[in-house]
């Protein structure tokens, strides 16, 4: 009994060594036929998760050229035509701005773009009726984010030559707000998504998009009525607004006091800074409540060559970053930025819906002068920088702005 025990156990001692051996020389003849030294790596499981090391934003700011009215109507259109470079004309010196050091160019755009419109120079000029050929926005949207429509010209083309510039500004992903009607007061504001420079916990930066608030009103014809200023409010609650408004007394060196009255009165009413067009002269600038006032920018791109006053003008630099802001409040006001690119979006709605809190930014400021002299616009000359700052009175006013406020 104990000798066919014995028998027993030896057959299964002998089956396990014949299977090792055959697996040996298995595993033997795969690395031999594939070359490797090494076992195949060991399959995990479906269920395992890989743990990623994701770096959070740790603040973001962006560097925005706010400039004055864009124009390329009337005589532009006709020395671009003249110029081998044709449609590219008006914009062929501004890389000499040095467009890739900013996140984003904001003009006021003093001009419809209805499609199919043939005027001639001077029936513009006698009517001071406008329309700029919307042929050239592929060209204008290389350097401009966002332009106000709120002024004394986009109804030139009437109601439907409006819309049609609103169209025109769609199709070449130019974003757009204000309107020529100020009573019309759904279309002041609008969350425009701004590009910013995110900076992550690794030190990396990236690119991405923050929702501010720009308001235009045109004021030339009438003071826009207390409801329209109203309508920052509820935006300021939530992010940075920047009101552009269009009006005043042409041709003049400072704002008069209802200019200075309706200003002023912006900033009560949420605006960070308000940054202001149209008399085609650099106008004075002020400190209200701390914040920065610029009565005139001046002409940025326009056809006026006939004084030293007309062909300068003041773009104003605006920094803006957060201060201390908690990663995820930052990571979630990018995440909604994405979605503030089209006109009426509901960006304002989706920021009360989902609990965002405004972030706290600081505002810095500075000034580039430029000069669209011998019909091209570029940078100001030295003697002219010297007498655009001294217009904007701008040394005083930097010393009297206050936190968050200051120059660069």
């Amino acid at each position: 009994m104990l000798e066919m025990k014995s028998r027993g156990n030896k057959r299964r001692i002998w089956l396990v060594v014949s299977i090792v051996l055959i697996i040996l020389i298995v595993v033997g003849g795969y690395f031999y036929l594939t070359g490797t030294t090494s076992p195949p790596p060991v399959q995990k499981s479906k269920d395992v998760v890989p743990v990623l090391n994701i770096h959070q934003p740790t603040s973001i700011s962006s560097n925005m050229l706010f400039t004055g009215n864009i124009f390329w109507g009337r005589y532009i259109n006709d020395w671009s035509m003249a110029s081998p470079l044709k449609l590219a004309y008006p914009f062929s010196r501004l890389s000499e701005f040095q467009r890739e050091q900013y996140n984003a160019w904001i003009a006021g755009l003093e001009c419809p773009t209805k499609p199919g419109v043939n005027m001639t120079s001077a029936e513009m000029e006698a009517a001071l009726q406008f329309n700029c050929s919307p042929d050239y926005l592929p060209q204008a949207a290389k350097w401009f984010t966002a332009v106000s429509l709120a002024n004394n010209h986009t109804d030139n083309q009437g109601v439907d030559g409006f819309a049609a510039t609103q169209a025109q500004l769609d199709k070449n992903n130019i974003q757009y707000f204000g309107h020529y009607d100020p009573r019309i007061t759904e279309d002041v504001c609008e969350v425009i998504s701004t590009p910013v420079t995110v900076t992550n916990s690794d030190g990396s930066k990236t690119d991405g998009k923050l929702p501010i608030a720009l308001c235009g009103y045109h004021g030339v014809f009438r003071i826009p009525p207390p409801e329209s200023v109203a309508v920052m409010a509820k935006y300021s609650q939530y992010m940075p607004v920047i009101a552009m408004p269009h009006m005043g007394v042409e041709y003049k060196p400072a704002a008069d006091q209802l200019k200075t009255d309706f200003y002023r009165s912006l900033i009560d009413g949420g605006a960070d800074v308000v940054l202001g067009d149209h008399p085609h002269w650099i106008q004075n600038t002020e400190s209200y409540k701390g914040h920065l006032i610029v009565y005139s920018m001046g002409n940025f791109m326009f056809d006026q060559q006939d004084t030293p006053e007309v062909i300068r003008s003041a773009a104003i630099q605006v920094v803006v970053a957060t201060k201390d802001d908690d990663s995820q409040m930052i990571k979630r006001w990018l995440a909604l930025g994405e979605k503030c690119t089209t006109f009426h979006d509901t960006c304002l709605d989706e920021a009360k819906a989902q609990g965002l809190t405004k972030l706290n930014l600081t505002f810095k400021f500075g000034v580039v002068g430029t000069n669209d002299a011998d019909k091209i616009t570029k940078p100001a000359t030295a003697a002219q920088m010297t007498g655009i700052l001294q217009r904007l009175q701008w040394q005083s006013t930097m010393k009297q702005l206050t936190a968050p406020y200051s120059q660069l």
